[in-house]
Order: structure tokens, then sequence, then C-alpha cells
């Protein structure tokens, strides 16, 4: 009776653990959710970039008459987060028309991008960094690159013809800020002999994903270092025989070999970055200038920048797959003596003129390895105009005022640097 019991119970714990194993088959698994979608439209390219707290599988595909990118991502359901893409896509986007989302069965989502014109789409993850969670990138690139040389000859042209009444920079002031106590730089007498055209390449920091150092008020670098390098930009352009190159010239991510690699390309005779950072303690305050070293960084707060910066890349993203490690090691190796002695003067030049204007945090240059100062036999510079961790720093940042400031200090210094530096003809490396 016993063993017929036992029996019986067996072929209850069976059945019902059946049933159990039915059920986990019928239902759908738990997938990743989208927490936020975010569109950089540029001229260089398009990213769009879907953050989600788990994993996924992707693939993606091309179709032509009319030009579409297609994603199937399996691992997600449709929710109001990844609904939002349709409306972020803006009208102005170079490169793409329109999106649209779609179920097309249980955790599978399809997005289908008409696109403006084909593209080179580049699709990869990145894993979780800084504030972010687990990102999909598509980044959109036109399938004929953009010719810098030919974008800066159409540039040039379009500045002579306007060269007489020179449009302003309009910038939203975002908040007030008292005016600044330090001396106004001294008008500058030097006279440029500029006997060739000269490139100069204005690299502001950061941007799109990488918002930089953010201040106690939201200011963030990428947004102040932007509106300072366009306001030093109609200053150069001003200047006869004198053109520039930005390496980005609206909000989106530039990884930190792209904009050595413009420089290269528009055969620059000055590389200029401009960063405005936050240090781990708000009382730390005052203007920097940096050239690359290749024994090590001079100071315990350049080392620590350096990092930082270089670091930009994991927060901005990346695409692993096709970074150029061959191109990163030959900057590398061809960093000379002659292109940072030459930086040093550079870098000299300008801090004495932003000294005008506000305090140093050293009184000389310094030097550390920032991997965006790698470039070889152009002298290349990284100016921090201030601390925007220290409140009083950040509300000087945000003021326009000061911003013109910066962009005249710099300017002087440029002028100064060729004043006694003229350029020389020589054969560029491309």
């Amino acid at each position: 009776m016993i063993r017929d019991h036992h029996n019986l119970l067996k072929k209850i714990t069976g059945v019902f653990f059946s049933l159990v194993l039915s059920f986990a088959v019928v239902l759908p698994a738990w997938g990743a959710k989208v927490l936020a979608v975010r569109v950089w439209p540029a001229q260089d390219y398009t990213r769009i970039t879907l953050e989600h707290d788990g994993e996924i599988k992707t693939s993606h595909f091309t179709l032509n008459n009319p030009d579409r990118l297609v994603v199937e991502i399996e691992g997600i359901d449709l929710n109001p987060a990844l609904k939002e893409l349709v409306a972020k896509i803006q009208t102005d986007d170079p490169y793409v028309k329109q999106a649209r989302v779609g179920q097309t069965k249980p955790n599978v989502v399809r997005i289908v991008f008409d696109l403006r014109e084909a593209v080179k789409p580049q699709v990869f993850t990145l894993k979780p960094v800084d504030k972010y969670q687990h990102r999909l990138v598509l980044d959109l690139y036109p399938t004929a690159p953009v010719d810098p040389i030919a974008a800066l000859i159409r540039s040039s042209e379009a500045n002579n013809k306007t060269r007489k009444q020179p449009a302003p920079v309009v910038e939203e002031k975002t908040e007030s800020a008292p005016k600044a106590v330090a001396s106004k730089p001294e008008k500058n007498t030097d006279k440029i002999q500029l006997n060739r055209m000269v490139t100069v390449v204005l690299d502001p920091g950061h941007g799109g994903e990488d918002p930089g150092a953010i201040g106690h008020r939201g200011s963030r670098e990428k947004d102040v270092v932007l509106s300072i390098a366009r306001r030093l930009k109609t200053r150069i352009e001003q200047e006869p025989n004198m053109r520039v190159v930005m390496t980005r010239n609206g909000d989106y991510f530039v990884p930190l070999h792209v904009r050595v690699e413009k420089a290269r390309q528009a055969q620059a005779d000055l590389f200029i970055s401009i960063h405005a950072d936050a240090f781990i303690e708000p009382r730390a305050n005052g203007s920097s200038v940096f050239v690359l070293s290749e024994k090590g960084a001079s100071s315990t707060t350049a080392k620590w920048l350096a990092k930082k910066e270089n670091d930009a890349d994991l927060i901005g993203g990346v695409n692993i797959k096709n970074h150029n490690r061959q191109l990163a090691s030959v900057l590398l190796d061809l960093s000379t003596t002659a292109q940072i002695k030459d930086s040093l003067k550079l870098g000299s030049a300008v801090l004495n003129e932003i000294g005008g204007i506000n305090r140093l945090h050293k009184s000389h240059v310094e030097q550390a390895g920032f991997a965006v100062l790698k470039a070889p036999d152009i002298p290349s510079i990284l100016v921090e105009t201030a601390f925007i961790s220290n409140p009083e720093e950040e509300a000087k940042l945000n003021d326009g005022g000061h911003q013109e400031k910066i962009a005249d200090a710099i300017m002087n210094g440029v002028r100064k640097y060729f004043a006694k530096n003229p350029p020389k003809t020589r054969n560029k490396m491309m």
C-alpha cells in the first residue's frame, strides 16, 4: 500500500514539473529595456544611441531605391523610450530622413531608417561606463567621406567674400556672471608676416555622448569650449592668410585619433585643443596650457588631467573593431622633439596672454601624455581655459564677455608665436 502511494506521488510530481517546464517555454523571457534614445546629427556622420539595461543581439542590412537601413534587435520589446526615436530625427539631419520602429515578434524590434543618401553603417555595442549603462551605437557614415581640404577651400572662399563685414558670433548667454577683475590684455602690436596660407586647427574637447566635465550649476564642458572655439575661429579668419579647421563644429563625438587625423589631413600649422576641466576639489582654479611629454607628466595634476582626457573615448564611445591601432602607434613614434619644442614656444605665448585675463594654475607650460597632442610635425597645445568645477570660474566660463577675452588672449598668443616663428614651407605628412 505504501509502495502504491509512493509511485502515485512520483507520477504527480513528474506531471507538475512537466507543466512548469511547458509554461517556461511558452512564457517570453524577461529581456532588456531601452532606457533612452539619443541622436547626434553632424556633417561627418550621424550617431544614434540606444541605452539599455541588459544583453541584446542585433543584425542589420541596407536597401536601396530608396536608401534605407534596417536594424533588428533581439532581446527587447517596444516601449515608450524607444518610440521617442521617431520624434528625435531632426529635419536638418544630413543622412536620416525619418525612422520607423515596430515589434515584429515577442522580444524582437525592427527599426527602419529612411536615408537621404547611401551610408556605410557601423553598428556596435558599448559596455557600461561612467553614467551610462549598456549602449547600442549606430554610426551612419557617408559612402564618400567628407574631404577636409575641399571643405577648407570652400570655407576660405566664403570667408574672403565676407571678410570686410564679418558676422559676429551670437551665443545665448546661459547665466549671468560677475565681470572679470583681471587686467585686460594689452593691445598686440606684433606684425605677422605670412608668406603663405596658414591653417590652424581648433579642437573643442568632448561632444555628443561625452559632455566632458560638469559644473556645479550644470554647465557642460562640451558646450562652453565649443562657444569659445567659434569665437576664436572668427578672429583667426579675420587675419590675412589664415584659415581654420574645426575638429567639430556641433554637438557630436569625435574620437581622439580622428581629431589628430583631421589636423594631418588639413596640413595644419597649429593645433589648439580647448578644454574647461574639473578637479576633485572645487577650490582648484586657474588656466593652464599643456604640450606633449615624451618622458611623463610634469606634475601630478597634469598626469591626472591627461588620463581623464584620454578616457574620453571610453565615454564618447569608440568602435574598437575599427580603431586604427597601427595609426595610433605611428603617431606616437613620430612625435618628435622638434614638435614638442615648437609646441612649448606656442604654449608659452598663449599662457602669457591668458595670464592677463585669468589666474594661472601654473606659471609655466606643463607637459603630459595627452593623446590628442600626438600629431607629428604640428605644434600642438591643449588650453585648459579654467576649472568648470570651481563655482566662480564656472560663472565666468558662461559669460559671453569673458569668452571673448579668452578668444582674444589665445589669438594674441598665436600672433606673438608667428611673429617670432614664421611658418616655413615644408612637406607635410599626410
